[in-house]
C-alpha cells in the first residue's frame, strides 16, 4: 500500500514538472515568444556576480588588488613588421637592408621570435579557455575563490546546489524533448511527397527544435542586423566556438548543415534530418575528395530554393577570442557569402569545447550545469568574389570582417596546428620575407 501510495506520488510530481515544462517553457518555444523568465534569470545572475566580485576584492584588500583586465598573453609582443624589428636592431650599426648584406644582429631578431613562441605563441593558448575578468561562481573557472568568506561560499554553494539539482534535470528535459520532436518530427514529414508545403513544415520543425535546445541551455541571444540574414541560395561563414554555434545560428532560421556522416545516436539524428531536408552529408571517403565536396555544394547552391549552407571554414573550435585561418573551399564556389559573427559571454559559462580535453558528453555536462549561454550575433552583409581576386584572399577578406565585427583577434595561422605540426609552406614564407630584404627580390 506504501509503495502504491510512493509510486502514485511520483507520477502526480512527473505530471506537474512535464506540464510546466510544456506549457511555460516548450508551447512559448514552440511560437518563438519568450516570457522573459530568462532575461529575468540573468539580470538577477549579473548582480550576484557583480556582489561576488565586491567581496572576493574586499578580501583580497591586505593583497595585491585583482587586476582590472586580465590579458590573454604573458609576453608583451612588439606588433611592428619583421623589416621594422630588423631595423630596430640595426640602428646601432646601420646598413641598408635592401643592400645585399647580412648583419649578425640580424640573427637576434630570430632568437627572439623563437623565444617568445616556446614560451607563448599565438596558437596553443587560443585552444584553451579564456580568462576572465572576475570570478563567476563556477569551481571550474577557479578553485579557490569560495574560501574568500563565508558569504561568498554559501552563495558558491547555493549556485551549486541551483545548477545540478533544479537547472540540469530541467535542462536534460528539454534537451531530450527537443531532440525527440527533430527526430520523430523530421522522419514523419520525410514520408510527404516534395512540395511547398513540405518544406514549410520541415522548416518549423527545425526551428522549433532548435528553440526549445536552445531554452536547455538558457540562452540569450541577440541578434543584430537581420536584414543581412542569409538568404536561400548562399553559404552562410561563421567563426567556429563550440558545436552549439549551431543551435545559436538556427534558432533565428534554418540552414542546410554540412558534414561528415556518423554513427550512433548523432548518424540517427542526421538520416532523420536529412529525410525533409536537403543537408549535406559525406561519408568518410567523400571528404577526402575536394572535387566531390565542391559539386555538392555548387548544386546545392545553384537551386535557390533550397535554405542557404551553414559552413565554419576555420574547422575547429577556437576559445572565443579570436579567429584563425579560413578554408578556401566554400569561397572557390561562386556563391554569395553571408559572414556571420558570434561572440559569447564568458562570465556566464565558457562556451568553447576543448575537444583534445573533453568529450562531447562532458562537454555538454558542462554546459548544462553552466549559469547559462549568453552571446551576441552579427549578421554582416553579403559578400562576393571581386574581379582579379582568388580564393585565399576573398576568405582572409570576409575573416577580417568577422573579426572586427565580433571584437576578435584576427590571426592567419591555421587552426589544424591544434593536432598537426607547422606546415614547411610556413617556415619557407619567413625565409623568403628575409631573403627578399637582404637580396632586394621578390
Amino acid at each position: 500500500m506504501e509503495g502504491t501510495t510512493s509510486w502514485d506520488l511520483a507520477l502526480v510530481v512527473f505530471e506537474v514538472w512535464l506540464s510546466l515544462v510544456l506549457g511555460l517553457i516548450v508551447l512559448p518555444a514552440m511560437f518563438g515568444v519568450s516570457l522573459g523568465f530568462t532575461d529575468l534569470y540573468v539580470k538577477a545572475l549579473v548582480k550576484t556576480l557583480e556582489w561576488a566580485t565586491l567581496r572576493i576584492q574586499r578580501g583580497q584588500k591586505e593583497e595585491d588588488a585583482l587586476p582590472a583586465h586580465l590579458p590573454n598573453g604573458i609576453i608583451e609582443k612588439d606588433d611592428g613588421s619583421m623589416e621594422e624589428e630588423i631595423g630596430e636592431l640595426r640602428r646601432s650599426h646601420p646598413k641598408s637592408l635592401a643592400g645585399g648584406d647580412f648583419t649578425l644582429c640580424d640573427a637576434f631578431y630570430f632568437c627572439k621570435k623563437g623565444i617568445e613562441s616556446i614560451v607563448e605563441d599565438q596558437v596553443t593558448h587560443r585552444f584553451t579557455s579564456e580568462e576572465l575578468v572576475s570570478w563567476n561562481l563556477l569551481t571550474r573557472t577557479n578553485n579557490n575563490f569560495h574560501y574568500i568568506s563565508v558569504r561568498v561560499t554559501i552563495i558558491w554553494g547555493l549556485g551549486v546546489f541551483i545548477r545540478y539539482c533544479i537547472l540540469l534535470p530541467l535542462r536534460i528535459t528539454l534537451a531530450v524533448l527537443g531532440l525527440s520532436w527533430l527526430v520523430i518530427g523530421t522522419t514523419l514529414v520525410g514520408l510527404l511527397p516534395h512540395s511547398n508545403v513540405k518544406t514549410w513544415i520541415s522548416d518549423l520543425i527545425h526551428v522549433t527544435c532548435y528553440r526549445i535546445c536552445a531554452r536547455a541551455l538558457s540562452a540569450r541571444i541577440r541578434y543584430h542586423n537581420k536584414e543581412n540574414h542569409p538568404k536561400k541560395g548562399g553559404i552562410c561563414v561563421a567563426n567556429h566556438t563550440s558545436p552549439i554555434d549551431i543551435v545559436i545560428l538556427a534558432n533565428d532560421g534554418c540552414y542546410a548543415m554540412v558534414g561528415q556522416i556518423h554513427g550512433g545516436l548523432m548518424g540517427v539524428i542526421q538520416r532523420s534530418m536529412v529525410r525533409s531536408c536537403p543537408h549535406v552529408w559525406f561519408e568518410r571517403s567523400e571528404m577526402k575528395d575536394r572535387h566531390a565536396v565542391a559539386k555538392r555544394l555548387k548544386d546545392h547552391v545553384a537551386d535557390k530554393t533550397k535554405q542557404p549552407i551553414l559552413i565554419f571554414p576555420e574547422g575547429t573550435c577556437i576559445n572565443n577570442t579570436s579567429v584563425m585561418m579560413f578554408k578556401k573551399g566554400s569561397f572557390d564556389i561562386g556563391a554569395t557569402i553571408y559572414p556571420v559573427a558570434i561572440k559569447y559571454d564568458p562570465q556566464f559559462g565558457d562556451a568553447f569545447w576543448n575537444s583534445g580535453k573533453y568529450n562531447m558528453v562532458s562537454y555538454l555536462l558542462r554546459m548544462m550545469t553552466s549559469w547559462a549561454i549568453v552571446c551576441n550575433v552579427w549578421y554582416l552583409p553579403p559578400m562576393s568574389l571581386q574581379d582579379g581576386e582568388d580564393a585565399v584572399h576573398f576568405a582572409n577578406r570576409v575573416k577580417s570582417a568577422i573579426a572586427r565585427q565580433g571584437g576578435l583577434v584576427d590571426l592567419s595561422w591555421d587552426g589544424g596546428l591544434k593536432r598537426e605540426k607547422v606546415k614547411e609552406s610556413y617556415k619557407e614564407e619567413q625565409q623568403k620575407m628575409y631573403s627578399s630584404m637582404i637580396v632586394g627580390q621578390d
